[in-house]
């Protein structure tokens, strides 16, 4: 999917990128900013912003609102007209947009994997009976609490900084991030394990930027949705289409413990858009997991993938699973 890279701006008002001010999304925003600058010759500004999910440090995002808090700021500037598009860790979003907006691009997914820091341990199968794990996940709780039931899973909030320098303290044994942003900044150093994702499934999008702008009212492309194409990879965007297509499907939110995850395959010399699929319960033990196979050409066709896998996990779920407290219908 390649804009016409000889685009020739309509005007020369810098196009504005909204953005979270930690150390992770402005190197997100800056990364965007750079290729806009090169590509198009256009000058690009950042505008930076705190969110309700920035500031609510002391619950679980399942407890008071999910991760649509990282998002709304941003999408209130883009709906005021200080900014013209908020680039997300694509994870963060949620799976339906309010009306007026869309998501532009899907760029190149980073590493997808979950990683394991700790200081003194180098594996999850390393961590002593009764370790302490932090993670504010109930995705990643209930996988870890799957594979290691004696492991003591702790709460851990704040940014990716935030988050280490509480494991530095010593308030855990390790705590586990996803790789993307770890290697985004320079700080693969500190992975001392990547879990493989037969091992941990990841969320939906993990590792993937989503670029959201404010549609026109006729539908038509903008001047910016046209160059932001030229950003999208069309593997990753019909990959995380599933993956979100799942959680759409099952009503997801932060307290859905749901992992979904897309790849491609080659079967008989056909590329196959592979979706897993794994969900928990937030009260108990067990997973239920599924997994589709298409060949994916379209949008349209990676969402039906994730509808199928979908169905299937509800085929599965034992009466109530899928209702109790806390988790969306």
């Amino acid at each position: 999917m390649t804009a016409d890279t000889s685009l020739t701006p309509s005007t020369t008002r810098p196009w504005v990128i909204a953005t979270r001010e930690s150390r992770l999304a402005l190197w997100q925003a800056e990364h965007v900013r750079d290729l806009l600058q090169q590509r198009f010759g256009r000058s690009v500004d950042l505008l930076g912003m705190t969110t309700q999910g920035d500031q609510i440090l002391d619950r679980a995002l399942s407890k008071v609102g999910g991760k649509g808090l990282f998002v709304k700021e941003l999408e209130v500037a883009l709906e005021a007209g200080h900014a013209d598009l908020a680039v997300h860790s694509l994870k963060d979003v949620p799976m339906e947009l309010p009306e007026g907006f869309v998501l532009a691009a899907v760029m190149e997914r980073e590493d997808p994997r979950d990683a394991l820091v700790s200081p003194r341990h180098a594996s999850l199968q390393d961590l002593p009976q009764g370790a302490v794990v932090g993670t504010s996940s109930l995705r990643r709780l209930t996988q870890l609490r799957a594979l290691r039931p004696d492991l003591r899973i702790e709460p851990l909030r704040g940014n990716l900084d935030t988050r280490l320098r509480k494991l530095d303290e010593g308030l855990y044994d390790a705590i586990v991030l996803a790789a993307a942003g770890l290697k985004r900044l320079g700080l693969g150093e500190r992975i001392r394990q990547f879990i493989d994702t037969d091992t941990m499934l990841p969320a939906a999008g993990q590792g993937a930027l989503g670029l959201e702008i404010r549609q026109l009212p006729d539908g038509n492309p903008s001047e910016l949705q046209t160059a932001l194409l030229d950003l999208a990879h069309q593997p990753t965007w019909l990959a995380t289409a599933a993956e979100r297509a799942v959680s759409r499907a099952l009503g997801g939110s932060c307290s859905m413990p749901l992992a979904a995850f897309g790849d491609w395959q080659t079967y008989a010399g056909q590329d196959v858009l592979r979706l897993r699929v794994r969900l928990g319960h937030p009260e108990q033990a067990g997973l239920l997991s599924a997994e589709r196979c298409a060949a994916v050409q379209t949008l349209a066709d990676a969402e039906a993938l994730g509808r199928e896998a979908a169905a299937a996990l509800q085929a599965q779920a034992p009466q109530g699973w899928l209702s109790a407290p806390g988790t969306p219908a």
